[in-house]
């Protein structure tokens, strides 16, 4: 896929993956979460996530359009589901088990199989998994699924790379922020946009966590904000 064809002309269909997995009598071995989530047991040369008790979405509402920007293997995008109809995963190197743990707990979420950035091909990088990958705007993201009104992120730094500008339509955001050597350096017109947006808070990490984790962000609009 070209770069013309991530920034001006992409559509939907051009990164959406359709596969099946199961055969019929087919015996899939499985783990299962404390609330009933049900994800493949795959031995894989990265890290699978299952929980994230780090991420609040109780208030997603049933005609949120939610956008899971970092979907690894579905721990955040099959739980929102649950809440709305209208959920997106954005993963671009482990999009086949996302697939199948979709598929597996019987949700509703579209995978789009690319990553956020600047709109390059660029390598992407997962605990030594990498892979050559097309990177497409937030705005781009948005304007493929038809809307963000709830936004997760977790990109490993990516985040910095986001227009301000394109947060315009986002009523909520659950995202992790990081800092070098994972990532660059924050950018200023980025916080200085939800500072004068959102009311949030940020999560920070104690010291024991790995270097480069800034903390979780948790924001609202400031006119819907319940804080």
């Amino acid at each position: 896929m070209s770069l013309e064809m991530a920034e001006t002309g992409t559509s939907l269909p051009d990164l959406v993956g359709k596969k099946e997995f199961s055969k019929p009598g087919q015996e899939l071995s499985t783990i299962s979460t404390r609330d009933n989530i049900r994800f493949m047991n795959v031995p894989t040369g990265y890290r699978q996530i299952y929980e994230v008790p780090e991420y609040r979405f109780s208030d997603i509402r049933k005609d949120d359009i939610v956008v899971d920007i970092g979907a690894n293997v579905g721990a955040f995008c099959i739980r929102a589901a649950y809440y709305s109809s209208f959920v997106y995963a954005v993963e671009p190197l482990t999009s086949e088990i996302l697939q199948q743990n979709i598929q597996l707990n019987d949700v509703s979420v579209t995978v789009l199989e690319c990553a956020l950035g600047g709109g390059n091909i660029q390598g992407i990088s997962w605990d030594g998994v990498r892979k050559d990958m097309q990177t497409v705007s937030l705005k781009t993201i948005i304007g493929m699924t038809g809307g963000c009104d709830f936004l997760k992120c977790d990109c490993e730094g990516a985040e910095w790379l986001i227009d301000p500008k394109d947060l315009g339509p986002i009523r909520r955001i659950e995202m992790e922020l990081h800092l070098p050597p994972i990532s660059g350096p924050p950018n200023p017109r980025f916080l200085d946009y939800i500072s004068r947006n959102y009311n949030f808070q940020v999560d920070y990490m104690p010291t024991h966590a790995p270097l480069g984790l800034l903390g979780y962000l948790h924001a609202t609009r400031d006119s819907e904000s319940p804080w």
